[in-house]
């Protein structure tokens, strides 16, 4: 799973003034609105009890822990105890993790990492929000969701695989006769994503649509449908279907709650039928599309995706794949992709959690030693000559228990 990017989490009207939880890669956080609309995300895990801060409430902007009452200002800094006496001093380590939040296309976007703001990819650029019908523009949108028992860069690959579709889909949109996939080049915006277009022959549609669409019996005659797909880092698709009655356009935003659970957060933009009348047709279609590629991909092994590039075979058509696999392994190389190094064990067995370092541990120095959740990458560092020590006072006391285990030569000749 990656980390150091932009994640659309949540639609925006689903965060008010009241907590919200949510998971992505592995960790629990917050969502609220302060009072001037502008939204917060910290880490849901107080430092004090470990209690859920999704389970308070919101006081005056702050987030108040439902335990012990203590008050977190949206930096993540508790300024308030309630079991304190007055005059007692605030623990320094008495915060949580801060996360930037911003709102854009419909979504609450938080940045998973602790990159400066400077270094970090852009929020991708969803063009057609720029002429939305609401505003008088062209297109109509509609948002939804639907969670995966499925690793979120499988369904990512599946997303943007031209060649499922004739198998997969056949019956709806795809078409078994007509599978193959011409060559195609994959085209490269920015450093940030990758797009393939290609034509796709369905098979006839029926009732209505096959009326607007001009089938014919004849499935060779019926024309084809130009289609583009692709991947939008760090978790997104993008499916470009331009039909003969006009486009759709549809941005999944695969929210990996762990490593085999994944909620797909999406919004599907179309040109045609733009009243809301339309709305629940286009969205039982997805639903449709997503309910066919479930049982495959759920059922893909191994489940994650694997880092080597011959560890699986590709052909020509999975040329678009290969570019995201190739990009991934340039950010893990990196070090983008969360490892070992950003996991806590937990006392019971088999659980863990995720700790994502915000970018408060990075901008404030003296706050190094201020965070009780650490990752394990995110100890503080020791001077070499006391882990030297350390070291040498341990293989002294493993010599020693090793000698005091060892029967002596005399003993062994007695018995």
């Amino acid at each position: 799973m990656l980390k150091n990017f932009w994640y659309a989490v949540e639609t925006s009207d689903q965060v008010t003034g009241k907590p919200k939880k949510i998971t992505c890669l592995g960790q629990d956080f917050v969502l609220y609105r302060k009072r001037d609309g502008e939204v917060v995300c910290l880490s849901d895990l107080c430092p004090h009890r470990g209690a859920a801060l999704s389970g308070g409430w919101v006081k005056d902007d702050k987030m108040v822990c439902p335990y012990h009452g203590w008050e977190f200002v949206p930096d993540g800094t508790c300024v308030k105890i309630p079991a304190n006496m007055e005059g007692r001093g605030m623990p320094k380590k008495a915060r949580v993790d801060s996360y930037p939040a911003t709102e854009k296309y419909g979504f609450v976007w938080v940045f998973m990492g602790d990159l400066a703001e400077e270094d970090r990819p852009p929020i991708p650029h969803w063009p057609e929000f720029d002429d939305l019908k609401k505003d008088g523009g062209r297109w109509k949108p509609v948002y939804g969701e639907y969670l995966w028992n499925s690793n979120y860069e499988r369904i990512l690959e599946n997303g943007c695989d031209i060649a499922h579709t004739p198998f997969v889909h056949a019956g709806r949109f795809g078409n078994p006769e007509r599978p193959e996939v011409e060559e195609y080049e994959v085209e490269m915006p920015d450093e940030w994503s990758a797009f393939a277009t290609v034509k796709l022959y369905p098979p006839q549609a029926k009732g209505l649509w096959g009326r607007l669409s001009g089938s014919t019996k004849n499935l060779r005659e019926r024309p084809p449908v130009e289609t583009s797909a692709g991947w939008m880092l760090p978790n997104m698709i993008k499916l470009h279907v331009r039909l003969p009655m006009g486009n759709i356009i549809i941005y999944d935003s695969n929210v990996p709650i762990d490593e085999t659970t994944t909620l797909v957060k999406f919004v599907a933009l179309r040109d045609f039928f733009t009243g809301d009348w339309a709305d629940k047709n286009a969205l039982k279609r997805i639903y449709g599309i997503f309910e066919q590629d479930v049982p495959v991909v759920d059922g893909t092994r191994p489940e994650l995706l694997p880092a080597d590039l011959a560890a699986e075979l590709h052909v020509k058509s999975d040329l678009i794949a290969v570019h995201y696999r190739r990009r991934r392994q340039e950010l893990a190389d990196k070090g983008w992709m969360l490892g070992d190094e950003d996991r806590i064990m937990g006392d019971v067995p088999r659980r863990e959690a995720t700790v994502i370092p915000s970018p408060a541990r990075k901008n404030n120095p003296e706050l190094a030693r201020a965070w009780v959740h650490k990752a394990k990458g995110e100890h503080p560092r020791v001077d070499d000559s006391i882990l030297k020590g350390e070291a040498e006072r341990a293989a002294a006391k493993a010599a020693a228990e090793a000698n005091a285990e060892t029967p002596s030569a005399d003993k062994e000749e007695q018995s």
